[in-house]
Parts: structure tokens; C-alpha cells; sequence
């Protein structure tokens, strides 16, 4: 059996957790997202290769109503390039003509070296920039994100910008930015992110590469850059831990040959910080950040096929474990739970720590599943076995500790009881006479339940049933004690049981009813006995052949006033004040020695 529902178990848990796997519910999202939170806590990280310049509170005092002229952009890129600056990123775009006319001023400054951005819109519109994109393999842009327009520059400013790209965020289920994408698509048209127009404007280069198949993005390449992984759908992490040397966009610029500037809005009212996993930040610091982690070797790479791992990774583990159950190795399971722990673990690769725990949830589901089946069934075989011979209370405290069962036996001091039923013939005769077998049978049924159930609930063991005989045992499978007393108080419980029924049965017109009961206390053997698919639990030896002795002297009515004979040894065992009366020396057969008999009046 084992065999059979060990691999079905492990099957079936299977089933459950890929299934909440693959439905990916809101709940295991947000643990997966905060887990990635906890995963990127670390010390902060100075680049060295960007700078921000932001325009706040200052500049709106020193340069009036926003926007600013465009003359004020174009004094900003002349004075960076002074301070011999590389690549100038603007976070915002200039998709109207300046008010005061001062575009000449700032195309004219744009010549070389500016990154401008455009924005996705709701309606229905391009930007006239294009770039070069090279595709490889599927069509890049079924699986990025879908804008219906842009909103571009003025059609100047595009043609004298080195690099325009598309500023946007995807924020998570709980409105935190952590990934950036690096291609979207609108109107069919693919445009790239402004981290990679960035990338493209350093590299000096005038494109760049992207690499699908049916699963979505594998790679994009840009030169002098390695190859970025992505999520099948284009995007990459964002380290939060990457700071920047920042200005005010009137201070003075010292210090930034051949870096690369984010300029974006940081003034009350004007912009918001954008929430990340660490905290507030500025539009325009969330791509610096991107882009040095890219600079740095600090990126979070995640593979293409992360997605196929994470989707169907609980589904191979658990299919292992089915085959280990089905070849009976299934406590091997054990052994994933370090690669659980590892899988979850491994933020710069595949951020699924839901995956990990699900792992370690799989194998503690088959582990501990199967030894709560196993200890289920073991209760249940226990309830099969001793539920008619044992009270309730017995049977679940052998429920609770099944190594009392152990097959095999031992040695160990009891009491044992035989009651058969006296005069049974003429009760026989009186049913074969009037036809009725199933009435002989009902009330010898009747009568042995009421002598059970007394045994029962002296805390005895019933042993078996020997037609109209009953033996029965103190002392096991459960400790007694007073195993003496409480064999011979159910002795007198039966005699006091069998003189109500004896009225009882009168009244039908039954013959008389009477029994003849024997105890005895000594050593025996008790025990699971039998193999390990079939066995009793019994005793054996010749304190058990000597409790037979005394109901079978009993019930010849050698000493007919005495319906219940105990041995000298049980009457050893009773408290001093239990009353007993001695009865006689007898003989049995099989012993040469001559035993005293008490009666328990």
C-alpha cells in the first residue's frame, strides 16, 4: 500500500502547488516583490561614472516660471561642457516651440552629446526621431509593453539631439518602480528606452541589437556594453543601492570629465519622486541608477528563460519526488531542501523566492504528509484491531503511541479473565425446538455485549471470543496498576449483570441462565503476534492456561455456590480490605501442584 499512495501523495501535492504556481496569485506576487526588497538591502554604492544636476526650488528663484527659456538649457549643456562633461541626459521633453524664442539657442547647444526623452501618451501620435534596431529571430515588438502615441519634440530638436528615448516606468502590482523597460512599441513602431539611447550615445554607435524567440526577449546588445538579459517582456531590474555625486542646476560644475549627467525636475509641485525599493526618487535618478549599475557591473541580470524555470521549476521537482516515492526513495526528498533554500536565495538570477519556498512547501508536504498518512493509517489499523476489544479512551491512547504494538512481545505480570456461559445446551435445545437458530444467536450476542462492555469499562482487553466464552486481559496493551482488582471487580459486575438478564429472560420463557467465570494473575507473554501483514495482539503462557483451569471448574459446578473463582495469586495482588472468601485446594491438569481458590464475596 505504501508503495502505491507514497508516489500518489507526491503526485498529487504536485498538482496543487504548480497550479498555485502557474495562477500566480495577488498575495504571492507581493511576497515575491518584498522579497526582492529584502534581497537588495546593502550598502550604498557611489558612481563614479554619473552625475545629477537637479532643477529645484533654487532655479525656479534665479530663473522664474517653469519652463524655463530655452537659453537657460542651452547656457546649462555650454557650462557642463566647460566642466568637460560626456553624455547630457534630459529627463523631459520640448515637444512645443519656446515662448520667448530662444530654440536656436538650445538646438545650436544640443549639437553633440544630448539625450533628450519623449513620453508615452493616450493618444494616438509618433515621434519623427528613429534609430536603428536591429532584430534578431521574433518580432521584439509582441512582447513590450504597447503605448497608442508618443509625445515627441519639436521635429528640430529631434534631428539635433544625439539620442532620444522613451521615459517610462512600469510600477509593480504595489506601485513600486523596480524595473525599467528597455523597449516599447507604439503604432507598430519600436522605440527604445532612454537607458538605451544612453547606452547607445556613450558607445558611440548608431544601434543597437535585440534578440527574441516565441518565449519573448532573450538579450539586447549595445557596444562597449555586455549583453543585457532581460525579462521576456524587455525589462530589467533596478539596484537601488547606486547614489550619485548631485548638483543644483545653477551651482558651480567641477570634477565631471567624461561623465555622464541626469538632469530632471526636483522642485515642489513640479514633479514627484518616483517609489522604489528604496525609497523616493526622481524620475531621472531612477534611469541614472540603471544606467550606472549597467556602467558598473552592478546590473541584475534576469535570463530569458528565468520565466520557463520559474513556471514549470515545482513541476519538475515534484515529478522527482513522485519517481523517488515510486522507487521508494522518497525520504531522499529531504535532499532538495538545500536547493529550495539556494533557488530562493538567488536574487541576481531569477528573483522567485516564491519558487524556493514552494520547493521547500513540496518537499514538507510529501515528507510530512507521508508520515501523517502513514501514522493515520497505523491509528486506523490500531482502531481496526483493538476497536471491539478495547474502551475508546484505551484505543486512542494507543493511537497516540503506536510502538506499543510493535510486533514481536514481552514478558510481563497480568491478570487474565474466562467467563463462559453455563447451561448453554438446554438454551441450545429451547431455539432448535422452536426453529429459530438467529434467535440463539441474537441473544448470545446480547449477552456477550453486556459482559464486553462491562469488561470494557473496567479498562480490560478482549483477547478473543470462543463461541459463548469470553478471555479477556489487565495490564496490556496499556499499564495497570491495579490489573488484579479491576479483572475481579468485572467478574462480580458480570455475575450482578447475568442475575438482571437471568429475570429478563425468564420472562420470555428462556431457560436459566448462569456463568462461571475464572481469574488468575501471573507472568506471560504478550505481543503483535503473527507476521508483518497479518498478526493479533494475544498473550501466551501458563498464567493464561490457568485463568481456562478456574472457569472450567466453575462452570462444572464442582463449587455451584461459587459462580467466580479466583486464584491465590490474583487474591496476592487485591487490597487487604478487598473482601475474599477461600473456597479450597484444587488440582489442574498440566500442574502437579495444588492451588488455593478464593471466591470475591
Amino acid at each position: 500500500m505504501k508503495f502505491l499512495w507514497s508516489p500518489l501523495w507526491a503526485l498529487l501535492t504536485t498538482i496543487l502547488l504548480f497550479g498555485i504556481s502557474q495562477s500566480n496569485p495577488k498575495f504571492l506576487q507581493m511576497v515575491e516583490l518584498k522579497w526582492f526588497d529584502i534581497m537588495m538591502l546593502g550598502e550604498p554604492v557611489k558612481s563614479e561614472e554619473t552625475v545629477l544636476i537637479n532643477i529645484g526650488e533654487k532655479a525656479l528663484i534665479n530663473h522664474g516660471q517653469f519652463p524655463f527659456p530655452r537659453d537657460v538649457y542651452g547656457d546649462l549643456i555650454d557650462r557642463l561642457r566647460l566642466a568637460d562633461a560626456g553624455v547630457i541626459v534630459f529627463n523631459m521633453s520640448f515637444p512645443e516651440k519656446d515662448r520667448t524664442g530662444q530654440d536656436a539657442k538650445f538646438i545650436s547647444a544640443m549639437s553633440q552629446g544630448v539625450v533628450l526623452s519623449h513620453f508615452p501618451d493616450w493618444r494616438p501620435r509618433r515621434s519623427v526621431y528613429t534609430t536603428g534596431i536591429a532584430e534578431i529571430g521574433e518580432r521584439a515588438g509582441q512582447f513590450v509593453p504597447q503605448y497608442r502615441g508618443i509625445i515627441g519634440n519639436l521635429p528640430e530638436y529631434e534631428k539635433s539631439a544625439s539620442g532620444i528615448g522613451l521615459a517610462n516606468t512600469l510600477p509593480e502590482i504595489d506601485g513600486v518602480v523596480r524595473r525599467l523597460p528597455l523597449v516599447s512599441e507604439s503604432n507598430e513602431i519600436l522605440y527604445p528606452s532612454i537607458l538605451l539611447e544612453i547606452m547607445k550615445v556613450y558607445s558611440g554607435t548608431n544601434t543597437y541589437s535585440i534578440k527574441s524567440n516565441v518565449a519573448g526577449i532573450q538579450a539586447i546588445k549595445v557596444r562597449k556594453f555586455k549583453k543585457i538579459l532581460t525579462s521576456p517582456d524587455g525589462q530589467i531590474w533596478i539596484n537601488p543601492n547606486i547614489t550619485h555625486e548631485t548638483y543644483e542646476m545653477d551651482d558651480a560644475f567641477t570634477g565631471l570629465a567624461g561623465k555622464t549627467v541626469f538632469v530632471g525636475v526636483t522642485a515642489n509641485g513640479l514633479a514627484n519622486p518616483v517609489p522604489t525599493a528604496n525609497g523616493g526618487r526622481y524620475a531621472h535618478e531612477v534611469t541614472a541608477s540603471a544606467y550606472s549599475s549597467l556602467r558598473m557591473g552592478y546590473d541584475i541580470n534576469q535570463p530569458y528563460y528565468s520565466d520557463f524555470v520559474r513556471d514549470y521549476s515545482v513541476l519538475i521537482i515534484g515529478l522527482l519526488i513522485v519517481l523517488l516515492s515510486w522507487f521508494r526513495f522518497g525520504g531522499l526528498a529531504v535532499l532538495l531542501i538545500p536547493i529550495s533554500v539556494v533557488y530562493a536565495t538567488q536574487a541576481d538570477f531569477l528573483y522567485s523566492p516564491i519558487n524556493g519556498a514552494l520547493f521547500g512547501l513540496l518537499v514538507a508536504l510529501h515528507v510530512y504528509g507521508v508520515k501523517y498518512v502513514q501514522e493515520f493509517m497505523a491509528k486506523m489499523q490500531i482502531k481496526k484491531q483493538f476497536g471491539t476489544y478495547l474502551s475508546p479512551d484505551m484505543v486512542m491512547m494507543l493511537q497516540k503511541d503506536p510502538t506499543l504494538l510493535k510486533l514481536g512481545g514481552e514478558r510481563k505480570e497480568m491478570t487474565f479473565l474466562f467467563m463462559d456461559i453455563v447451561g448453554f445446551t438446554p438454551i441450545s435445545e429451547y431455539y432448535k425446538n422452536n426453529d429459530d437458530p438467529e434467535g440463539l444467536v441474537l441473544l448470545v450476542n446480547e449477552f456477550l455485549d453486556a459482559m464486553t462492555q462491562i469488561i470494557l469499562n473496567n479498562g480490560g482487553t478482549i483477547d478473543k471470543y470462543m463461541g459463548d466464552c469470553i478471555m479477556a486481559f489487565w495490564n496490556a496493551p496499556l499499564p495497570c496498576a491495579n490489573h488484579a482488582e479491576m479483572a475481579v471487580k468485572s467478574a462480580i459486575e458480570i455475575e450482578s449483570k447475568t442475575n438482571e438478564l437471568k429475570a429478563v429472560y425468564k420472562e420470555r420463557g428462556l431457560p436459566d441462565i448462569n456463568v462461571g467465570t475464572g481469574v488468575n494473575t501471573g507472568n506471560c507473554i504478550v505481543g503483535n503476534m503473527g507476521s508483518d501483514s497479518r498478526f493479533d495482539y494475544s498473550v501466551i503462557g501458563d498464567a493464561v492456561n490457568l485463568a481456562a483451569r478456574l472457569e472450567a471448574t466453575a462452570a462444572r459446578h464442582e463449587y455451584l455456590e461459587y459462580k467466580t473463582i479466583i486464584s491465590s495469586m490474583t487474591k496476592d495482588q487485591l487490597p487487604e480490605d478487598f473482601p475474599t472468601t477461600k473456597i479450597g485446594e484444587i488440582t489442574v491438569k498440566g500442574k502437579e501442584d495444588v492451588i488455593t481458590i478464593y471466591s470475591p464475596y
